[in-house]
């Protein structure tokens, strides 16, 4: 059995995508598990590839019945916990950053400053695994009840710093509304109040409001068949990514460097005013860096990014 483990969210999950996939090449005929949240099921099962799910909340002991793994993967982080909690289950090997204070001086250095995306892949052929970080794409759902179509709108993030003003979304649901945008709002069932005050803003009907209304699976599916989304740095954003939809992705604090789509994927755009001065930030609210940017960029964003899938479309043609 190779056991892997990303004890994390929907944006950590989607880019392990590339390194959990190229495991499964590399080891066609053995059983691949994955230690992450039971609830992020529904997107494991759109990864493809992982033959087992062990439902892991944050770091600590694994299930018992999950011992002496041949390979024990370490996509989680530098350690030491995440470490020490792979090497309990004994496994033949662990494949993991170095970290002397976990005892295991085997492996890469860590980066701070790398894409996640590239931080794992790049793990994987320090051991002699090959990993294609541009391998990042999700399998299609079943629309079901998802309307297709749809502009999604992601205001909420769990990190304050990484919101986006409530008033400047409701602008951007007003302008694109205008252009004929049917506007959806999505979030958690705590973000939904959020999404209603964006939505009554906005003077968008309350059927717009999906936030709290849409399971896992339904907001994948919801993101796979959309016309756009625009959302900070978040989960949705990786959604986005994985199935070809067209995004606006606001960044602050963290760099697009960091957690972004690939560049040169144009239907994908980033705004990030990180490289300006900035006065010191007294930690409350937006953080400077998002805050800076205004509802006229955001669009133009758009624009952009939809005129990248028009040409798309038409090479493809």
């Amino acid at each position: 059995m190779i056991l892997a483990l990303r004890a994390l969210g929907v944006g950590d999950l989607a880019t392990a995508v590339p390194a959990l996939r190229a495991l499964r090449a590399a080891h066609p005929d053995e059983e691949l598990a994955l230690a992450a949240p039971a609830w992020l099921a529904p997107l494991v099962d759109l990864v493809g590839g992982v033959d087992r799910l062990v439902p892991t909340d944050g770091l600590g002991r694994l299930d018992p019945a999950v011992r002496r793994p041949r390979l024990a993967v370490n996509l989680h982080g530098r350690g030491p916990e995440s470490h020490r909690m792979l090497a309990d289950t004994r496994p033949g090997r662990l494949l993991a950053f170095a970290n002397p204070a976990a005892g295991h001086h085997d492996g890469p250095d860590w980066a701070d400053d790398e894409h996640e995306v590239h931080r794992w892949c790049r793990l994987l052929r320090w051991y002699g695994t090959a990993a294609d970080p541009a391998d990042l794409g999700l399998r299609r759902p079943p629309a079901g009840d998802a309307p297709t179509g749809a502009t999604v709108l992601h205001p909420g993030t769990k990190v304050p710093a990484k919101r986006w003003p409530a008033e400047r979304f409701a602008a951007l649901a007003r302008e694109l509304t205008r252009r004929g945008h049917r506007v959806v709002l999505t979030g958690s069932a705590d973000e939904r109040a959020l999404a209603e005050r964006v939505a009554y803003d906005a003077g968008l009907p309350g059927t717009a409001v999906l936030a709290g209304r849409t399971g896992l699976a339904g907001l994948a599916a919801l993101v796979a068949y959309a016309r756009l989304v625009v959302c900070g740095d978040t989960g949705v954003a990786h959604l986005a990514t994985g199935y070809g939809t067209a995004s606006v992705v606001l960044f602050g604090p963290v760099p697009p460097a960091r957690w972004g789509p690939p560049p040169d994927r144009r239907r994908h755009r980033v705004l990030w005013a990180g490289a300006r001065d900035w006065p010191r930030w007294d930690g409350v609210g937006t953080h400077p860096t998002l805050a800076a940017v205004g509802v006229d960029e955001v669009v133009a964003a758009v624009d952009e990014a939809e005129q990248a899938v028009r040409v798309s479309g038409a090479v493809a043609a």
